[in-house]
């Protein structure tokens, strides 16, 4: 259940409040960073509005949304508009390449993953989602999400088998989350009956209406049955959602 695009028109739409919605969560970008180690130089592919984006060396972001490379603060990456499938970069141009939530969205996920690797000296570093987990307690109400994720998401095999070697780290959500992707409220269901909420994160724009979901959520809340079915979430301060940390080994 991951979350920008070889589909720029949909970032166009979702990326008009993007920033706001979408901020780096520290205890993720932590982890993306030590995974880029000592590289000097890097290449944030998907690289929406610069989240997680190293502010201690030269970064080149890579994004395919107008919108969203419009919402890029100023003094951030200097960057180019392409798609992960078609790098406009020569072989080891970069010391590490990273992508963050992006991998789902390209329309050659093996194409796209062998760019990643074609550019960079170094490590490849990949936060997105393992289609094998099933168990949010968000799809027992949009079931859509489960079946949108078998279609989007790659297997994690597929990483291995088009980047070579890879360590794949498990990456825990934190109850307080601030970055809004769709598993981030996991602590705070609530949250997922705000508009400006669910329009920061791709996964309702595709799917479409799901007002009866949502009818049901507050009815479940206010009744006290969510509380019931999932409250021992509720003592956790983080939660495998089901979000990996994808990182290449050593050449």
């Amino acid at each position: 259940m991951g979350e920008t695009v070889s589909h720029p028109a949909l970032y166009d739409t979702i990326g008009l409040d993007y920033a706001q919605l979408r901020k780096p969560d520290p205890r993720i970008e932590a982890a993306i960073h030590a995974a880029l180690g000592e590289a000097r130089t890097v290449l944030n592919v998907g690289a929406g509005a610069g989240s997680y984006e190293p502010s201690d060396r030269p970064v080149t972001a890579l994004e395919p949304s107008s919108e969203m490379i419009a919402q890029r603060p100023a003094g951030s990456a200097e960057v180019v508009q392409g798609v992960a499938e078609d790098l406009p970069f020569g072989d080891k141009s970069f010391d590490a390449v990273m992508a963050v939530l992006t991998v789902h969205h390209w329309r050659d996920r093996a194409k796209g993953l062998a760019e990643l690797r074609r550019v960079s000296r170094g490590p490849v570093v990949i936060l997105t989602f393992d289609v094998a987990r099933t168990d949010f307690w968000l799809a027992d109400y949009i079931p859509e999400l489960v079946s949108l994720d078998e279609d989007e998401m790659p297997d994690m095999s597929l990483y291995g088998e088009v980047l070579g070697p890879v360590d794949i780290h498990p990456v825990e959500i934190p109850g307080d989350c601030v970055d809004g992707f769709l598993c981030a409220y996991w602590k705070r269901p609530a949250a997922y009956l705000d508009e400006r909420v669910r329009g920061g994160i791709s996964s309702f724009w595709k799917i479409g209406d799901i007002t009866p979901a949502l009818t049901r959520l507050a009815s479940d809340l206010e009744s006290g049955a969510w509380e019931k079915r999932y409250g021992g979430l509720l003592a956790l301060d983080g939660l495998d959602c089901g979000y990996r940390l994808v990182v290449t080994r050593d050449r």
